[in-house]
């Protein structure tokens, strides 16, 4: 099969497995990239997030990753929720209505990366939903899914900003995507929104002052206003005009537990780890406990 062939048949795959949208770009160095989130981790704007300064030249070239790599394959999903939390309830960012969308990724990433080996058995192939060091959002932008809107985050023309990405990379050669351009224009409500000033100015955040750094990453006191936020924040989001006219998604795995829809701060505060630990099974909010997430509820009370 030549390249043109298996590249529709892999995106025709893509879309059947659920994912919203999908492209490809040529593997090579991120130089500009690079010299960004070096000159950003000097600065110190990753807080305690260590591990960002791992694997720097991984992240700035896929073919560390993969040998051999030639192409890049960018998946994109939708978790723009059809129902979204009561204003006066502690809020959960959007993300996290769900399962775990890791998990709910790596299924369907699975498939694809079986599906070149099936036809490329002597290929190299891998596929990672947060779990690499990757340039996600700047593979994304290249494989024409989107840009990199002012808040540091892709905006797709058609489903916004409320999106995951995941990655194939490969040394099977495909056909590749052009770029979109940047339509961001002369509009900063995202960098307005933010409360706190974490968003210092355009695609460049300050992770200490971000609410969603400080409900999820930060030891000890929460040292900015969270706005009502327990875990995450979408303020950014929510400003944003191109997520407007976004579709909600449909995708099952990823609807509102009615719990998270529905908790007041007592109903929170009532749950001991056992009650967590099951109801929350599948979420992303056991990746920080259930004592950081009363932490945060007794901070929203005294607001």
């Amino acid at each position: 099969m030549d390249a043109s062939g298996f590249t529709r048949l892999l995106k025709d795959k893509a879309l059947s497995l659920g994912f919203d949208a999908c492209g490809a770009a040529p593997a090579g160095a991120l130089l500009r990239e690079d010299a960004y989130l070096r000159q950003w981790l000097a600065a110190g704007n990753h807080a305690g997030l260590s591990y960002l300064e791992r694997n720097v030249e991984k992240r700035s070239d896929v073919r560390l990753l993969v040998a051999g790599a030639r192409s890049v394959f960018m998946l994109l999903l939708s978790y723009k929720p059809p129902v979204v939390q009561p204003a006066a309830v502690p809020q959960v960012a959007c993300y996290a209505y769900g399962e775990d969308y890791h998990d709910a990724i790596r299924r369907k990433l699975n498939v694809l990366v079986d599906t070149v080996r099936a036809h490329y058995p002597h290929a190299q192939v891998r596929g990672f939903v947060d779990s690499a060091p990757v340039f996600e959002k700047a593979w994304a932008a290249r494989a024409g899914l989107g840009w990199i809107g002012k808040n540091n985050l892709l905006v797709s023309p058609v489903f916004g900003s409320f999106v995951f990405l995941a990655t194939l990379i490969t040394s099977v050669e495909l056909v590749y995507d052009e770029p979109l351009k940047n339509r961001c224009g002369r509009c900063a409500r995202c960098m307005a929104a933010c409360p706190t000033g974490a968003l210092e100015a355009p695609r460049r955040l300050n992770a200490g002052k971000c609410i969603s750094y400080q409900t999820k990453e930060h030891k000890g006191d929460i040292t900015v206003p969270t706005c009502g936020y327990i875990f995450g924040c979408d303020l950014c989001q929510l400003h944003c005009p191109w997520n407007r006219a976004a579709p909600a998604h449909t995708h099952a795995e990823l609807m509102p537990q009615p719990e998270i829809l529905s908790y007041t701060a007592a109903g929170w505060l009532s749950l001991d780890e056992a009650q967590f630990d099951v109801i929350f099974a599948r979420s992303p909010l056991q990746r920080v406990g259930l004592n950081k997430i009363q932490e945060n509820v007794r901070k929203f009370l005294q607001v």
